[in-house]
């Protein structure tokens, strides 16, 4: 489908792709400091933690589990481990923070009711029980919130819930303030003393922790307080009800153990939980060689160790792996293990670079586990061709002026890498824009769509496998097309979006006009919308620092980089000025990528056969040259064709449609060329400085 010639040059005409690999990184360019990671080194990756503008993915408490035993220890160096689980066996984790205590009661059911009532709102269940005096007795909490006023706006909302308290219950705020009742240097004698304490009513647990020696040591902690003067009170009652006990305020980091009832709301089952005690407390959960698994993290599982802490009053989960093993995951999760073994080994030294130049880019972590580092799905992504392509570039980097560079890629480039004036602005001598037509290997599978005129009017797109040519045409030349089945359905763009709805329908016996054929949207190319004003300006929003129009009627792109890509976008003849170019694909609704045309959906701009060009609308009547001489059109539903054969139907719809190709910033590496150039018989080194210029590769 020609809408209108695209302005780029030297570039590929649209076609489509399957998008068969995920987008690689997004992040702002920085450069390799000197002391960039050794490849020998383990790799800090942050599953869980709120790092402020810079990351913030949090869980109120992650369940883990292993097909082999793993054990839970503290940190600092030379500790013991304080607990083993056993194998399949699940446990459950969070920090010791701000919470809501709803209530109590002898019916799991009734708790689990509650429970569910608040499953889908900001103050999350838990289900914890005890045993009091020989009857189990089940409470239910919200949280964790990151600060007392944040606990107390849940409480707010928790009273208004309907959830049913009893009348001698008040729901409270709880905090991480509590009492020791002392330290035993065995499990047996911490709980005989906390059978004691809760037999006098006090809600009271069992806490690992270790000795100024590593040893693993216990203590029975007493209430959970929000400040001083709460604390001091619980500390009065206890002194009163049990005079023999000396109770002091808990200061050292601990595994508080309490036993979960919440995991299914739908049954009774339960799970030892760990809170992580302490604002500097870190503990681990040391792994095996099956890995960890997150039930909250999809069900990976994941080598390494995780670490466990709290972190703004939330709970952070590090995943603490040796880098080479990371990159077999990494690998997997950005590229398609089916790819030619070059094409793995270019895609392992541009990660293994990528990761090494990042420092300590996320304070408590070198990199995340999105696509704002590299998409990293734990063992699940590994595969044997993958790890034999790692462990063949084992160590090898991407280095220029003596540093690791910040190997950036993205899935697909669209026929041409951006230059880095065209994405952030930055990025140093390895970065330029180069061609890359291999990338045209993305629609070798795809399938194609007819773009087709209706007998009422309406254009749209069928799937070729639903549609057939019946051998007649028009009288100007156009085949004319028909369903293969009942109520295939028409679509106003060559892409299957559950959430928009088919502009027609088509039934055998029906006739169309088929004005095109067409890739369907895909990582080489796309088309976009319409998005109207409204839509536009709401996705401007917060996005640029031009002051924007009441209405968008008109919207150009007015400058391009030395790919192609937009760098300057008018609308109404004003610039929107956006902190860097590649922020025009999250300002216009998120495109995939910057190398785009913009073209109004209700208008059509016509090459002649002398060269003159004509813009009609759907509203308008016009004297259009088409190849065949001067015609007269007018409004919906009329087809005009070009001097370059294109042709198109004029539509009522409006707002602007976005022609583009590529999926991703386009700096660097291309995923989808570096199949295409492997596909063609290139190494991965060849590969590599293709894609990357003045740079050496170098055995770390």
């Amino acid at each position: 489908m020609k809408h209108t010639k695209m302005k780029w040059g030297g570039i590929a005409p649209l076609s489509k792709g399957l998008l068969a690999a995920a987008i690689a990184v997004g992040s702002l360019l920085i450069p390799a400091g000197a002391s960039h990671a050794n490849s020998n080194s383990t790799i800090r990756v942050a599953l869980y933690a709120d790092i402020g503008s810079k990351y913030k993915s949090t869980v109120p408490v992650v369940t883990m589990q292993s097909t082999q035993s793993f054990t839970l220890m503290s940190n600092q160096p030379g500790s013991t481990p304080l607990l083993s689980v056993p194998a399949q066996s699940k446990i459950r984790v969070s920090v010791d923070g701000y919470r809501v205590k709803v209530m109590e009661t002898s019916s799991w059911k009734t708790a689990a009711d509650a429970a569910k009532k608040l499953q889908s709102t900001s103050d999350k269940p838990q289900i914890f029980m005890i045993s009091r005096n020989g009857t189990n007795v089940y409470q239910l909490y919200t949280g964790v919130y990151a600060s007392e006023a944040a606990a107390k706006d849940g409480l707010a909302r928790v009273v208004k819930a309907g959830l049913g308290i009893p009348a001698d219950q008040t729901p409270a705020v709880k905090g991480d303030k509590h009492l020791s009742a002392g330290r035993y240097s065995s499990e047996q004698e911490a709980d005989a003393a906390l059978s004691s304490i809760t037999a006098a009513g006090f809600d009271a647990w069992k806490v690992f922790l270790s000795g100024s020696d590593g040893s693993a040591q216990f203590e029975v902690w007493v209430g959970e307080a929000t400040n001083d003067k709460d604390l001091g009170a619980v500390q009065t009652a206890v002194s009163t009800a049990l005079p023999q006990l000396v109770a002091s305020a808990a200061t050292s980091p601990g595994l508080i153990m309490r036993l979960d009832a919440g995991l299914d709301l739908g049954s009774e089952t339960q799970a030892n939980h760990y809170m992580v005690s302490g604002n500097v407390a870190k503990f681990l959960a040391v792994g095996n060689e099956a890995g960890i698994q997150l039930e909250e993290r999809s069900k990976r599982t994941y080598r390494g160790n995780m670490e466990l802490s709290n972190l703004r009053g939330s709970l952070a989960v590090i995943n603490e792996v040796p880098l080479e093993q990371y990159l077999y995951a990494v690998v997997g999760g950005e590229v398609s293990s089916s790819w030619p073994g070059e094409a793995l080994k270019a895609q392992a030294v541009a990660a293994r670079s990528y990761a090494m130049a990042q420092g300590n880019r996320f304070e408590v972590a070198n990199v995340v586990d999105s696509t704002l580092s590299q998409v990293y799905n734990g063992i699940g992504s590994e595969a044997p061709v993958i790890i034999k392509a790692v462990d063949a570039t084992a160590g090898e980097v991407l280095m220029s002026g003596g540093k690791v560079i910040e190997a950036v890629f993205s899935s697909n480039s669209g026929g041409v890498t951006s230059d880095p004036s065209e994405v952030w602005g930055n990025g140093g001598d390895a970065f330029a824009s180069v061609p890359s037509k291999e990338d045209v290997a993305a629609t070798a599978t795809a399938k194609k769509w007819y773009y087709l005129l209706l007998a009422n009017g309406i254009s749209g797109y069928a799937r070729e496998d639903n549609i057939k040519l019946t051998g007649n045409k028009t009288a100007a030349g156009l085949d004319i097309a028909t369903a293969t089945t009942k109520d295939v359905n028409v679509r106003p763009l060559p892409a299957v979006e559950s959430s928009v709805s088919a502009v027609g329908k088509l039934n055998p016996g029906e006739n169309a006009v088929v004005l095109d054929k067409v890739y369907e949207s895909g990582s080489y190319s796309w088309i976009k919308g319409p998005y109207t004003s409204a839509d536009l300006l709401k996705s401007l929003q917060g996005k640029t620092t031009s002051t924007l129009p009441s209405s968008i009627l008109n919207l150009q792109v007015t400058q391009r980089g030395p790919s192609g890509r937009a760098v300057q976008v008018k609308a109404n003849g004003q610039a929107l000025d956006v902190k860097y170019p590649d922020m025009f694909r999250s300002a216009f609704n998120g495109l995939p990528s910057t190398l785009f045309d913009i073209v109004p959906a209700g208008s059509y701009t016509v090459l002649g056969a002398d060269g003159a060009t004509s813009t009609i609308g759907s509203s308008q009547s016009a004297g259009v040259l088409s190849a065949s001489g001067k015609v007269n059109v007018n409004g919906s539903g009329t087809v005009v064709m070009g001097g370059d054969s294109s042709v198109r139907a004029i539509t009522n719809s409006s707002g602007f449609l976005f022609i583009g190709q590529g999926y991703g910033h386009g700096l660097g590496m291309s995923q989808w060329g570096v199949k295409g150039m492997a596909d063609s018989g290139y190494d991965y080194k060849q590969i590599l400085q293709h894609y990357y210029q003045n740079v050496t590769i170098v055995k770390e």
